[in-house]
């Protein structure tokens, strides 16, 4: 996408070119999408019931057999986020588009097998249209996983959002002790949204003293203590793309256990984000962070993969993990987090959003990685 492209916004015809080439080599004439984000990415629609039909047959032609279904609630919703395509306005919209497909006899029409149900595969089956429906998984989320420069942009307007609602957060004194997790929860997320965020990127995550060696816990009424540390794991969403980062603190003077595995988890985090480059293995960048806790002796504290995709969802391809394959292309954004657990006792994680990019990723949150003491 050109920049010029990019300042305006997504180009959603080109999206779909470049999922028709994927459709020729899977060797099926229309995919048949269903799920509401995948649908989103390739048109604009934002509706909460959509099918859409993308067309592989005649390249030249494709787009006038392209076609969305949602119902009657977002009529003239579907004319404006996606007016270059063909509505079909039905409440089984699911049904409308697989008789569409039945009627150009389209012959193999593949089906996003990881989203529709079998509830929902036998409905289209007794149909009878003739068709033939194959299991074609995670095409659109290959697309995803490398970012166009719309969407990079709008991670880093997510990520400074987060970035924002933070330092927002710590100079109004809204992390201190005598608090409780879920206030601080709620002035960050309310931080965020001040400026400019559209939603959080899922629960706020707070967790202060022993909590904090619980990986996601959820924010509770416990109350913050001199010598806790606080770790924060947030984000933000602009327009549909979402930020992610974690933060720990200590409320005090830290002690030199603290001092320590804060340390550990820095040098740790330092690795896995050198690893990021194009061409490198999921499995391999995961290792280069894991070895270093490992060889500290913690390894088995440390308790989750390394990281994820991140875009119009918060988890999505890749997955940065011990057993993670695939290889890392330029464009992909993905969180490097890191984190060591001691149960019962308190834990550190440190996680940052990144890009891909040839020469070094392209960071996009910006907040201290340095041990920040909250007196």
């Amino acid at each position: 996408m050109s920049a010029d492209h990019a300042g305006r916004g997504p180009d959603y015809a080109a999206r779909r070119g470049a999922l028709r080439s994927l459709l020729v080599e899977n060797e099926v004439d229309a995919l048949l999408v269903t799920d509401l984000v995948n649908i989103r990415y390739l048109t604009g629609f934002t509706g909460s019931n959509a099918t859409l039909l993308v067309h592989s047959w005649d390249m030249r032609n494709a787009e006038e057999r392209t076609v969305i279904g949602t119902d009657g609630r977002y009529r003239s919703q579907v004319v404006e986020q996606a007016p270059d395509l063909r509505a079909e306005i039905a409440r089984a919209t699911g049904r409308r588009i697989v008789e569409l497909a039945g009627e150009w006899q389209l012959g193999r029409v593949g089906f996003e097998s990881h989203v529709v149900t079998v509830d929902q595969h036998r409905g289209f089956v007794e149909q009878k249209t003739g068709l033939e429906l194959v299991a074609t998984p995670g095409l659109v989320e290959q697309l995803r996983m490398v970012k166009d420069a719309y969407e990079v942009e709008q991670l880093r307007k997510a990520c400074a959002a987060g970035d924002a609602g933070l330092a927002t957060l710590l100079e109004r004194g809204g992390l201190r002790p005598g608090r409780t997790e879920r206030q601080v929860a709620r002035d960050l997320e309310w931080a965020m949204y001040e400026h400019g965020a559209e939603a959080v990127a899922f629960e706020t995550i707070v967790a202060a003293g022993a909590n904090s060696a619980i990986p996601h816990h959820r924010p509770t009424d416990a109350v913050l203590a001199a010598g806790d540390f606080v770790k924060i794991d947030f984000g933000a969403v602009v327009r549909g793309y979402h930020s992610d980062m974690t933060r720990t603190f200590v409320l005090g003077r830290p002690s030199d256990w603290q001092r320590e595995v804060y340390s550990l988890v820095v040098e740790s985090q330092r690795a896995g984000r050198k690893a990021l480059r194009p061409g490198a293995q999921a499995g391999e960048v995961d290792a280069a962070a894991r070895s270093v806790i490992e060889a500290a002796g913690h390894g088995k504290l440390f308790v989750h993969g390394l990281g994820h995709g991140v875009g119009l969802r918060i988890h999505e391809a890749p997955g940065i993990m011990k057993n993670g394959t695939g290889t890392l292309l330029s464009g992909v954004a993905v969180t490097v987090e890191p984190g060591v657990y001691f149960p019962g006792r308190g834990g550190v994680r440190i996680e940052d959003t990144l890009v891909v990019r040839e020469g070094g990723p392209e960071l996009l949150t910006h907040t201290s990685k340095d041990l920040t003491v909250v007196e």
